[in-house]
């Protein structure tokens, strides 16, 4: 399959490269193509992504629109503050019946940490409700966004893969092609909660605000929740 990963961060890196270990085709989107190859920082004090892109050659490269127009399926790994403006380059009839994972959260960091939601895209709303209205005929499927990148490529790597993975979705049909490809990477179907339809990810974006507090208290990203019933 031909997948589109949107965003050149340390999610979108960790995405990109293990697709392409599953054998599918990758190219890997960003606003600027130039620019990205010439940064020579990197947050979290991890090299830049020119490194990176040497050494996985395989991932194919290009802007927003150019990656969104490649993928049978298209990953929204971009900062959720600019999420919009990244999709808005990738073109709306670009996106047209395509599926879009989005996992991207509107964290706000302007007042420093903790961040809160960006506004607008809280409480009544999320940053997964305004992309399906911005682009109605793109079907937009919410999941990854509450954990660690590690953890969505390789759910195994804690506690045997029991722990949790939301979805978010008005398209039963595209929710169900992503469930597929979650359960490639690793995922239990027992594991996989479907909140309903697209509004449900207002609860899974406000996750985020825990995550990132228990994250400062743990140090680490490796961990998730779980549900006992």
């Amino acid at each position: 399959m031909k997948i589109s990963v949107l965003g050149t961060g340390d999610v979108g890196q960790t995405l990109a490269k293990k697709f392409i270990e599953l054998g599918h085709e990758v190219m890997i989107g960003t606003r600027n193509v130039e620019e990205t190859l010439a940064r020579k920082t990197s947050p979290h004090g991890n090299p830049p992504f020119s490194e990176w892109y040497e050494s996985n050659k395989e991932v194919e490269l290009g802007s927003f629109q150019e990656s969104a127009n490649f993928g049978e399926i298209v990953i929204n790994a971009t900062n959720g503050a600019n999420s919009l403006n990244a999709l808005d380059l990738a073109g709306e009839e670009t996106l047209e019946g395509k599926i879009l994972i989005d996992l991207s959260n509107p964290l706000d960091f302007s007042k420093g940490m903790p961040p809160s939601l960006v506004e607008g895209l809280n409480n009544t709303n999320s940053l997964g409700e305004e992309i399906q209205k911005e682009f109605p005929q793109t079907r937009v499927v919410k999941t990854f966004n509450t954990m660690w990148c590690e953890l969505m490529v390789n759910p195994g790597i804690l506690d045997g893969g029991n722990h949790i993975n939301y979805i978010s979705g008005n398209d039963d049909n595209a929710k169900a092609r992503v469930k597929d490809l979650l359960k490639e990477l690793g995922w239990k179907d027992e594991n996989l909660i479907d909140l309903g339809d697209i509004s449900s990810a207002r609860a899974a974006e406000s996750i985020l605000l825990l995550w990132v507090k228990l994250f400062g208290i743990l140090k680490t990203g490796a961990f998730n929740f779980r549900i006992v019933r």
